[in-house]
């Protein structure tokens, strides 16, 4: 497997978002949900780079309360990107409850997929609001071993306009991150989706350093963690491709 160049990277993609934004968005701005992690670092720091830090609009979406939003500001400090705060705490309980006493009419319970899975479409929601008032685009932050594996909420974060970083693992997002000078603690920071309690690679059921060697050379040195990876690829294939649909003949 060929070297790395984590500078020649950063530099293709800067390049890509601003061909992306002239033929998709000319004059728009990035929206970005900031989650204090090191995606929506470092797809922030690409556009800044990109397209200068006038047209990149941070979004802060907080369930209630979010306990690491010190991370998440510090992001939108150190790029110096304008930003607004959308509480999504009180659309998320009501839709809950209504949801819940719903589901209870036919005697079923709400399911805690569900729980987990509705915050993230509230807010690529909130962040859809944001952009079409602000003349945007939005930001997808996913990376390439998430999208393998499917280690994402179907028109959560898994939506967006465009996706730097859908062609870098997770240990290639570390190294741009860190060319791009992103501070260490965010790069470095323990993934986590923040809604179960767990890490990412707690849920996913191995590392994201095994993933990416996988994904990239084809070797797995544990044959179950091989079918795992497998196994999670093709049944999350579906999230990766355009809605089937019907064709008449």
């Amino acid at each position: 497997m060929k070297t790395f160049d984590a500078k020649k990277v950063k530099d293709q993609a800067v390049q890509w978002i601003r061909d992306w934004f002239e033929k998709n968005g000319k004059g728009c701005n990035a929206v970005i949900g900031i989650s204090g992690g090191k995606d929506s670092s470092v797809v922030a720091a690409l556009c800044v780079a990109a397209l200068g830090k006038e047209r990149v609009i941070g979004v802060t979406m907080p369930n209630g309360v979010q306990p690491d939003i010190e991370d998440s500001m510090k992001l939108i400090n150190h790029l110096g990107i304008r930003h607004c705060n959308v509480n999504i705490g009180s659309a998320y309980e009501a839709l809950m409850a209504e949801v819940k006493e719903q589901l209870g009419t036919i005697d079923t319970e709400v399911s805690n997929q569900t729980v987990i899975n509705m915050p993230p479409r509230l807010r690529m929601t909130a962040l859809y609001a944001v952009s079409q008032s602000l003349n945007g685009r939005v930001a997808n932050t996913c990376n390439l071993s998430e999208d393998w594996v499917g280690y994402s909420t179907r028109y959560g974060d898994s939506a967006g306009d465009f996706a730097p970083l859908g062609g870098l693992t997770v240990q290639e997002v570390l190294a741009v991150g860190l060319e791009l000078g992103v501070p260490r603690d965010l790069v470095m920071k323990t993934p986590s989706d923040g809604l179960c309690g767990k890490t990412d690679e707690d849920n996913l059921g191995f590392t994201y350093a095994v993933l990416d060697r996988y994904i990239r050379t084809g070797e797995c040195d544990d044959p179950q963690v091989k079918v795992l990876i497998d196994d999670k690829h093709v049944k999350n294939l579906f999230k990766l491709q355009p809605i089937p649909h019907f064709e008449y003949e």
